[in-house]
């Protein structure tokens, strides 16, 4: 008599899932490509590709490094769903999950801490601000981050108006040459309804005046609680978001356990068929 093998329940991978995933993936993939062009373009533009060694010179954070990192992992993870749905090749698969796992374990964990460690993140935010407020005029994209951050919050500098006195343009000492001395960029400045033209030179000699004056032309309230207030005013949106994140990743993250155990029984079935 000869012995029968049963087959594996589940061994058929369902085409709807397969496809599913195998089209979200090349989107994926090729958002993460063009962030990961775009972030290699930035860094042609400015010659850092033909000096590699100006990475580490800049003092502040180069925001094309965004682009750079979130596009690379991106172009990774897209990369290997995507193959490994269209080709079930369990190995890319088991990449891709892991990976995955990863990306949220590190999400939550960072959510804890800057819960749990409050007051330390406020200190590293405020170093991190003053750091990039020295480093200003040393990169073009660095300037137009922290202008854009100064003009949507309201606020200069960390702190204060005063913070830029740790930029080698701007600070009050006597030796400094420089036109923006006693100043601020024009970022820090309040905005007259009637200018169609953005005054780049309203903060010049703002901090020369009495301090009481400043606000007449300059926010005065620093970046730092100024984003606090942000935060606390916009909880519910910032938590929302952070919260349909975590369940699209927890979501996905079981369609593609399914998927890859209907992989493995399919696998298995192939290897001992039915007598």
């Amino acid at each position: 008599m000869s012995r029968k093998h049963h087959h594996l329940k589940g061994a058929e991978v369902s085409c709807c899932v397969k496809y599913f995933l195998f089209g979200f993936n090349i989107l994926f993939w090729l958002l993460g490509a063009a962030f990961l062009a775009v972030g290699l373009w930035a860094w042609a533009e400015k010659g850092v590709l033909s000096n590699l060694s100006t990475i580490t010179d800049m003092g502040g954070l180069d925001p094309v490094w965004l682009f750079i990192v979130v596009g690379g992992v991106m172009f990774i993870l897209g990369f290997a769903g995507c193959i490994g749905a269209l080709r079930e090749n369990t190995v890319l698969l088991k990449f891709f999950s892991v990976f995955l796992g990863l990306i949220f374990f590190l999400e939550l964990t960072a959510g804890v801490l800057a819960f749990v460690f409050k007051d330390w993140l406020k200190d590293q935010l405020n170093f991190f601000i003053n750091n990039n407020v020295k480093a200003y005029r040393d990169d073009i994209d660095l300037q137009n981050l922290i202008d854009f951050a100064q003009e949507y919050w309201s606020c200069c500098g960390a702190h204060g108006p005063d913070d830029w006195d740790l930029n080698i343009y701007f600070n009050c000492t006597e030796p400094n040459p420089s036109r923006e001395r006693c100043g601020v960029p024009f970022s820090c400045c309040v905005k007259d309804p009637a200018e169609d033209v953005i005054n780049t030179q309203c903060g010049y000699d703002v901090r020369l005046q009495k301090e009481l004056d400043w606000q007449k032309y300059i926010h005065t309230k620093g970046c730092v609680g100024q984003f606090e207030k942000w935060l606390q005013d916009n909880l519910i949106i910032v938590a929302g978001i952070f919260v349909g994140v975590a369940l699209l990743q927890v979501r996905g993250s079981r369609l593609w356990m399914l998927f890859f155990k209907n992989i493995c029984i399919k696998q298995i079935n192939t290897i001992n068929p039915v007598l």
